[in-house]
């Protein structure tokens, strides 16, 4: 009898201890396969530079191969579609950014929802936009540029890369802020709008620093002012726009999402060596050479930062009533 009770009782603590080990070999384990890290954007742009740095990095760390999956389309809707309704299993992952944020607002009928479907998981880099008009325009600051637009309320060009691009946005928010009427002309794509500023078809852009940085370099267009709070380092002579229309701001930005219900532990564990990263040289003179600084931080941080630009953005959208095309 006592050795029946003295097996049943061993038994019992092992009963207790079995369901723990397939739990915890599974998260130690990840990953056991590549991971895919979707871009919804084309090859060969900011976007996709940004997760190949990334993913160059930390794929070492993981063990595992990160296969960048370019999936351009739809104003970024069609990638982040992609990673919205794929498994929560850490195996798809998204390099999510502000167009996200934008179109949160901007699209009425996606099958998904950015803010509710994408887990924040690492923040990567933000980047300011540059305001830039000719150098004929006869304003030479940014407070020039507001009263010229305001003597010609609607006559003002202002280029953009598309309708609800980052560039459009950061334009409305300066109508909105600023009191002016730019009256909005929408491109395919930033490199038409930039030849047209150049051409004086548009008067100002709201341009990525990528795009202008040359002719910065050549003078053919001027740099009024950074619409991030800051100015940039290799621009330090030309202000922030929130010098002059205090509270302005509006950065582009990059991190990596993963769909709602991904366990936590892998989405620390991509975090953390996202962050470790982001503390080398290597990356950050990498992201410095498009204007981009390092964002890292927790994904609780992440998410809050993503929650705001949603919100900033859906007041400008609805401001100028923008509908996207």
């Amino acid at each position: 009898m006592r050795l029946h009770r003295r097996r049943l009782l061993r038994l019992a603590a092992l009963g207790t201890l079995m369901p723990a080990a397939p739990h915890s070999a599974g998260a130690s384990s990840y990953p056991v396969k590549p991971v895919r890290l979707v871009v919804p954007a084309p090859p060969g742009g900011t976007f996709d530079i940004v997760a190949r740095l990334v993913a160059a990095q930390i794929s070492p760390k993981l063990g595992q191969q990160i296969v960048v999956d370019n999936r351009g389309g739809a104003g970024t809707n069609l990638g982040t579609g992609v990673v919205a309704h794929a498994a929560p299993d850490g195996y798809t992952l998204l390099l999510a950014g502000s167009p996200g944020a934008i179109n949160a607002t901007l699209y009425s009928n996606l099958d998904f929802s950015f803010a509710r479907d994408i887990a924040p998981v690492a923040a990567i880099e933000q980047a300011p936009l540059i305001m830039m008009v000719a150098p004929a325009l006869p304003a030479a600051t940014v407070g020039d540029f507001i009263g010229y637009a305001k003597a010609r309320p609607a006559s003002v060009n202002m280029g953009s890369g598309g309708i609800g691009s980052t560039g459009h946005v950061a334009g409305e928010l300066f109508n909105m802020m600023a009191g002016t009427k730019l009256a909005h002309v929408p491109y395919r794509g930033e490199a038409p709008a930039i030849a047209d500023l150049l051409a004086g078809q548009v008067q100002v852009v709201f341009s990525t620093p990528g795009s202008v940085m040359s002719a910065i370099g050549a003078r053919t267009l001027r740099p009024l002012g950074v619409t991030g709070p800051t100015r940039m380092d290799v621009l330090p002579q030309v202000p922030a726009i929130g010098e002059t229309l205090r509270g302005y701001e509006a950065v582009s930005w990059a991190g990596i999402g993963a769909p709602a219900h991904t366990p936590d532990a892998i989405i620390e564990q991509i975090n953390r060596e996202t962050n470790a990263a982001l503390a080398g040289e290597e990356l950050r003179a990498r992201l410095a050479t498009f204007g981009a600084a390092p964002m890292a931080g927790t994904p609780a941080a992440f998410g809050a930062f993503i929650a705001r630009d949603i919100d900033k953005w859906a007041k400008v959208i609805k401001f100028a009533h923008i509908k996207s095309a």
